[in-house]
């Protein structure tokens, strides 16, 4: 899966965090990042009826993320803010 350069879900270099996602080792900069990612990417894939995304574009921060999960030709739009434990808080598709 393709994400951004640094940690997956919010591009900070400091940290030094590794965890495998969907087969894949992947940098965070903390753990709260990867639970984030993880439920992110868990939702995308109930949504859609994905089985695999082949990348994930994000921008934003902590006050909401506007993304687009890519799979194959295919793209899905949302905006998604976290908990502070990494929750899902708001999951809106645009």
């Amino acid at each position: 899966m393709k994400v951004p350069n640094g940690c997956a879900i919010c591009e900070s270099t400091w940290g030094n965090y590794w965890a495998e996602v969907e087969g894949q080792k992947m940098f965070f900069c903390c753990e709260i990042c990867e639970v984030e990612f993880r439920n992110m990417v868990e939702e995308v894939k109930r949504r859609t009826g994905w089985t695999t995304i082949d990348e994930v574009r994000i921008t934003g921060d902590q006050k909401g993320r506007e993304c687009t999960a890519l799979s194959g030709p295919q793209a899905f739009r949302y905006f998604i803010r976290f908990s502070s434990q990494g929750a899902i808080y708001t999951f809106r598709e645009m």
